[in-house]
């Protein structure tokens, strides 16, 4: 668990480094009681900084945290939303991840949703963990 002074630190640099990209990008909210600390960014052009399935918006937080663990010298994260992209996408997928596991259940057959990120998968399969009627797993490689 991280100490106060490197979420401070943390913060400091991930404000740095919004500046650094001269991006069109603001700190709507800041959470350094979570782990990793949480920044809720906001643009006018979410997007270009979200990509098609979030992909640009996971990129730019592992380039951060490439940033963060250089500078700090230890196993430092932040967790970035943009525009509550990935608040909205997680209840999305834990009513999608509900209903197809209610589908299963009454149906009593095997039920394939479509192709998830890693990240996606384990809102998924979080969603339905404590459920004992139905089961989650994941299939394939990834690409």
């Amino acid at each position: 668990m991280l100490s106060l002074e490197n979420k401070e630190t943390i913060k400091s640099l991930v404000e740095e480094f919004l500046k650094q990209t001269t991006l069109d990008v603001g700190i709507k909210r800041v959470d350094l009681a979570s782990d990793p600390p949480r920044f809720d960014l906001e643009t006018d052009s979410p997007s270009l900084l979200i990509g098609e399935q979030g992909q640009t918006l996971f990129d730019f937080q592992r380039l951060l945290n490439l940033v963060l663990r250089k500078k700090i010298g230890f196993e430092a994260r932040a967790e970035i939303d943009i525009n509550d992209y990935k608040v909205k996408k997680t209840a999305y997928l834990e009513d999608l991840a509900r209903s197809t596991a209610d589908e299963v259940a009454l149906n009593k057959t095997e039920k394939e949703l479509p192709f998830l990120t890693p990240w996606e998968r384990r809102v998924v399969h979080l969603a339905i963990v404590d459920r004992n009627d139905v089961l989650s797993e994941s299939r394939g490689q990834e690409p």
